[in-house]
């Protein structure tokens, strides 16, 4: 009888828990060994082979909970099959078929289920840890005393994501385990040239955090280490990273190969594979027989072949248009709330902090996030007051981590409350740009998992921020799917587009223009009231001109107009840039013949090229002059005074009305 090489301590593990882990390790192990065939056959298109690493997915997920998230990676297959996942629907994810988890929109682990409290990966491997910082901090929340469980890479621990996501959870104290497969490569990158520590679990000391070294082959040191942690951090919750000693013995997908390997290093690790050392370990203790093992290969290769059966029958998705754009947005409630007759006259900004303060009393649920938004009330004091009302938990200070608190955000709602995020300055943005255009956009349309979160983005020019706070960015979203675009000119539609916005199951990025938080004031009734998202607002009505607008812009057509009495314009407030009301636009054009449109951003790629597009598509016929555009320069934003009036399109909008009016 063969020796186990690595050393097995089953402490008071009885033998049927000891068998239920074996056969948790048999099950992802001939799995794979059967899509190695399929993917010979060309039957599935790409494979990441976690052989070698199962006992970390077996361990980590027999060791928590069944209604504890965890989220996993591309080689975590035990973590599925442990938790039940019928086996045709993961081989249909695989195959593209409907009946998987993403419909055919993406392929092998990048799903997730509600059902079995799994989240899956996306493909920039970082913000997974920033979800599993806000499903940890909704648990926290909610003192439900149930902690979650996350993945990654050695490769995944020099993304900047992982610092700030574990940064996130020391300061906030949240109960999530960090675990990390320290497999030797990243692809086929070795890890002396990734990082210069000796350890990844050194990295924790810098972050104040627990963290450990476990041997990743070792099941029963994986489940029991595991199992023991998760308990103390349930009671007592704090974040602790898991370095797990492991490596990858095949490429990183098949198509890799692994020729970079050392021969030598290879073969030492074969020794210690973790299926076939268990193995060993119960034949020796007779927990098992041959005869034993081989009966239990037999029902799951039978398992594996029924169920492949059933995915293999089912048809090829047939492409529907209506049912993909129908699937980028979750449908919620759209009916208004209607104002009430009592109304105040208030600022743009006090407009905002009345909708952020309703909604918080509206919404148990809805958490507030951002640098400086508790005792100091933000930059612009829109939250001022708020921890007196809700408190710290509610009203989070954030460190600058724009990346991981857009992923936080993100967990939230996956764990059933909302977010609203402020983003210091929209320029800041960019810093949590993957998050928003790849885990918010995406979401919805990838796996039915909505993503209810508010990114508030003060924006704009005219108080002399240069060109890093000054930025009206919303080109950079406005043609990513799944995103919703709101950018209001005034305090009524502040408030209630932010009040439909915190209600809406879909991302929002609510963009504030800071020249109008203490500029711009309007009788607003004092009730949580929403507007409808996706609406335009006509301000004026007339027969000469049609011009289109949003934000700032809206106000220099209005004072332009005020100066002209005699133009009789249609003046259009788009007030919603995705979704677009295009509709209202085409109305207005079709009766006017002319049309200039506004937009503070500069010119080139702006939401102004897009309309003047539709426009040419669909009221060509209509026209009587050729479609005008008015924008700021194609500069970065100057600060000083001089430079930003000149930057600015307002200088040469009243110039453009008349010029198209005598057209």
């Amino acid at each position: 009888m063969q020796k186990s090489s690595i050393l097995f301590n089953k402490h008071s593990l009885t033998d049927n828990e000891l068998l239920k882990l074996y056969k948790q390790l048999l099950v992802p192990r001939l799995i794979e060994e059967k899509m190695l065939v399929l993917l010979r056959q060309g039957k599935i298109t790409k494979w990441f082979s976690g052989i070698g690493q199962e006992a970390i997915s077996v361990g980590v997920t027999a060791a928590i909970n069944k209604d504890e998230y965890i989220l996993p990676m591309h080689r975590n297959l035990g973590v599925f099959t442990s938790r039940k996942i019928p086996l045709h629907k993961l081989f249909a994810q695989w195959q593209g078929k409907a009946s998987g988890f993403t419909k055919g929109r993406d392929r092998s682990f990048h799903f997730g289920s509600q059902q079995h409290h799994i989240i899956g990966m996306i493909s920039h491997l970082g913000p997974q840890l920033g979800v599993a910082d806000g499903i940890a901090l909704a648990n926290k929340l909610k003192k439900n005393k149930k902690i979650c469980a996350v993945f990654t890479g050695e490769g995944g621990t020099s993304e900047g994501d992982f610092h700030e996501a574990i940064n996130i959870a020391s300061v906030w104290n949240l109960p999530v385990l960090f675990c990390v497969e320290n497999n030797g490569y990243g692809l086929s990158t070795p890890t002396n040239e990734q990082f210069n520590c000796k350890n990844i679990a050194d990295k924790g000391i810098g972050y104040g955090i627990e963290s450990y070294i476990i041997d990743g082959n070792n099941v029963l040191e994986v489940y029991l280490q595991v199992k023991e942690l998760a308990k103390s951090i349930r009671n007592t919750p704090r974040p602790i990273l898991l370095e797990f000693k492991t490596f990858r013995i095949r490429g990183h997908e098949e198509a890799s190969g692994t020729k970079y390997v050392p021969k030598e290093l290879l073969d030492f690790w074969k020794t210690k594979d973790p299926l076939q050392n268990f193995e060993y370990f119960l034949l020796y203790e007779g927990i098992v027989s041959d005869e034993k093992i081989t009966s239990l290969k037999k029902e799951i290769l039978e398992d594996i072949n029924k169920e492949l059966v059933i995915a293999n029958n089912e048809k090829n998705i047939e492409a529907d248009i209506n049912t993909e754009i129908k699937d980028v947005y979750k449908e919620g409630n759209t009916t208004p709330v209607l104002q009430v007759k009592e109304k105040k006259n208030i600022r743009f900004i006090d407009a905002i902090s009345e909708g952020l303060y309703q909604s918080m009393e509206a919404h148990e649920d809805l958490v507030l996030m951002g640098q400086d938004i508790a005792e100091y009330g933000g930059v612009f004091k829109i939250t001022e007051g708020f921890v007196e009302q809700f408190g710290k938990e509610r009203v989070r200070n954030t460190p600058i981590c724009e990346s991981a608190i857009v992923s936080t955000a993100y967990g939230l709602s996956i764990n059933g409350m909302k977010a609203v995020v402020e983003m210091q300055f929209a320029d800041f943005a960019s810093s949590g740009f993957n998050p928003i255009v790849n885990l918010l956009a995406k979401s919805y349309y990838r796996w039915s998992q909505k993503a209810a979160v508010v990114i508030r983005m003060p924006c704009g020019a005219g108080v002399g921020a240069g060109p890093f706070h000054s930025q009206t960015n919303e080109a950079w979203f406005t043609k990513v799917p799944g995103l919703k675009i709101v950018y209001p000119a005034f305090p009524e539609d502040a408030k209630g587009l932010l009040i439909a916005a915190i209600k809406d199951p879909n991302p929002v990025l609510f963009f504030e223009h800071k020249g109008l938080y203490r500029t711009i004031s309007q009788q607003v009734a004092v009730n949580n009231f929403t507007t409808i998202i996706g609406k335009a607002a006509v301000l004026q009505k007339g027969k000469d001109i049609t011009i289109v607008s949003y934000g700032a812009a809206v106000h220099w057509v209005l004072e332009i107009l005020t100066n002209h009495p005699n133009i009789q314009a249609d003046v259009i407030d788009l007030r919603t840039l995705q979704p677009l009301d295009i509709t209202t636009v085409y109305q207005s054009v079709k009766k006017t013949g002319k049309v200039i449109i506004i937009q503070e951003d500069s010119l080139f790629g702006g939401i102004a090229s897009e309309i003047s597009a539709l426009i040419s598509e669909h009221c060509f016929e209509y026209l009587d002059a050729p479609i005008k555009r008015v924008a700021s320069l194609d500069t970065p934003i100057p600060f000083a005074s001089a430079l930003e009036n000149q930057y600015l399109g307002k200088n040469k909008l009243e110039s453009s009305i008349l010029e198209l009016i005598k057209y």
